[in-house]
């Protein structure tokens, strides 16, 4: 993912509301959400070049999400697919904070990323560039491609989209969020962070919805949990085609 809003304990209802952004080169074979062959409890779309996900929940509660962190001067070379860190967690039955503590001993394996990791009981955020566990408290949470709520102008816009939702009419909420994702206007010049690429593809990265003719925005996806039940909605974008696939489903004990 390239931008992760999500909610933690915010809501009456839900115990967590997540609306966020998959950005990535269209030419990237994926495969939209599903439940995998292999692991049938895992509920994720997939990366088809290295079989990883960026985001996804189980029907045992378990949920993760990815985002890089931006570094174009950062090497790559012969480095870890960053979204196993995702898939092994969801696949795994090892406990939120026990396993970003052995994700921390080998973070140097892996491109600059951020990970989100929870389950029924806790929610921890791990960056490999700050090095840091964190338990999450409730709260409103926005993360793109730097640390968590580094004030970006769309991890701002985010946030305040997730806060309006929350505050609207629970009959609305999924076609609020799913327009909140969709702001394509980039950020005026003298709010852009400098993060090492080019003022053009600064300016072309800050929306929310990124358009260009190689890269951009191909998933928007939103999960509502409680300690009962999971609903999943997913949006791919193939040009002006748009498919969506939705999945509820009740957590099993």
């Amino acid at each position: 993912m390239c931008l992760v809003n999500f909610a933690y304990k915010m809501d009456s209802k839900y115990d967590l509301v997540v609306a966020a952004n998959r950005d990535e080169f269209y030419e990237r074979p994926t495969s939209q959400a599903h439940f995998w062959e292999d692991a049938p409890y895992v509920l994720a779309g997939r990366d088809l070049e290295k079989m990883g996900t960026w985001m996804g929940i189980t029907k045992q509660g378990r949920f993760a999400a990815l985002t890089n962190y931006r570094d174009p001067n950062e090497v790559r070379d012969n480095k870890r697919s960053r979204g196993e860190l995702v898939s092994r967690f969801l696949i795994g039955e090892e406990l939120p904070q026990s396993y970003l503590k052995s994700i921390q001993q080998h973070r140097d394996q892996y491109p600059g990323f951020n990970l989100i990791v929870g389950d029924l009981h806790s929610l921890y955020y791990y960056s490999n560039m700050e090095n840091d566990i964190r338990l999450l408290e409730p709260g409103l949470y926005g993360l793109s491609n730097h640390l968590l709520d580094t004030p970006w102008p769309k991890v701002r816009k985010g946030k305040e989209g997730l806060k309006r939702c929350l505050q609207g009419s629970p009959e609305n909420m999924k076609e609020c969020l799913f327009s909140s994702l969709q702001h394509a206007d980039p950020a005026p010049d003298e709010e852009l962070p400098s993060t090492g690429v080019s003022l053009e593809w600064e300016r072309k990265l800050s929306p929310l919805f990124i358009q260009t003719p190689e890269y951009g925005t191909r998933s928007s996806t939103l999960v509502f949990m409680t300690h009962e039940d999971v609903r999943f909605v997913e949006r791919a974008y193939e040009g002006s085609k748009r498919k969506e696939r939705e999945f509820t489903f009740v957590i099993e004990g």
